[in-house]
C-alpha cells in the first residue's frame, strides 16, 4: 500500500508544486514512532523555508482531503525540505550535482575500502562515475549502499 499512496499522492501534488515554484524531491508513507506520516520533501532554488512548507500544506490539503490516499486511514502530514546533506538518489540529484564532490558508501568493500569520495562525472541508470585523484573510476550502483554531497561550508 505504501508505493500506491506515495505514487498517487506524488501524482496528484506535483502540478501545485511546480505552480509554486517547487519540486518534489520525494514522498514517503511509513510508520514512525507516532504513527503512520505522510512525508513530501519539498525544493526550489535557494531553498525550502518553513514559510514555502506553510504555503504548500495550505494548497495541498484539500487535494489530499478529496484524493483519501490512505482509504480513510489516519496518518500525519508532514512537509519538509530534503537538507542539503541528503543523499543523491535520482537523476535530478545527479545532474544538480555533476562535476560536484560526492562520498559513495558500499555495501562491501572495493579494493579495500568501504567508502571513497571523488568528483561526479558521470552517471548511468545502472552505474556511476566519479574522478578520483585525477583518475575516473566507474562504480556499478548495486554495490553502492548510498551517495552523499559532500559540503563545503
Amino acid at each position: 500500500m505504501s508505493k500506491k499512496v506515495t505514487t498517487l499522492v506524488e501524482e496528484s501534488i506535483t502540478p501545485v508544486a511546480k505552480e509554486m515554484g517547487y519540486e518534489i524531491v520525494e514522498v514517503e508513507y511509513a510508520k514512525k514512532y507516532n504513527g503512520m506520516n505522510l512525508t513530501i520533501f519539498l525544493d526550489k532554488e535557494g531553498g525550502i523555508t518553513l514559510d514555502d512548507c506553510e504555503a504548500f500544506s495550505k494548497e495541498i490539503d484539500p487535494i489530499l482531503e478529496e484524493l483519501n490516499p490512505t482509504n480513510d486511514e489516519s496518518y500525519i502530514l508532514n512537509i519538509s525540505s530534503p537538507g542539503i546533506d541528503r543523499p543523491l538518489k535520482n537523476e535530478k540529484d545527479f545532474n544538480r550535482n555533476l562535476n560536484k564532490e560526492i562520498t559513495l558508501k558500499f555495501y562491501a568493500s572495493i579494493d579495500g575500502q568501504k567508502e571513497t569520495c571523488g568528483v561526479l562525472k558521470d552517471f548511468s541508470n545502472s552505474s556511476i562515475t566519479i574522478n578520483e585523484n585525477g583518475t575516473n573510476k566507474t562504480y556499478e550502483l548495486s554495490k553502492i549502499s548510498q551517495i552523499l554531497p559532500i559540503i563545503k561550508l
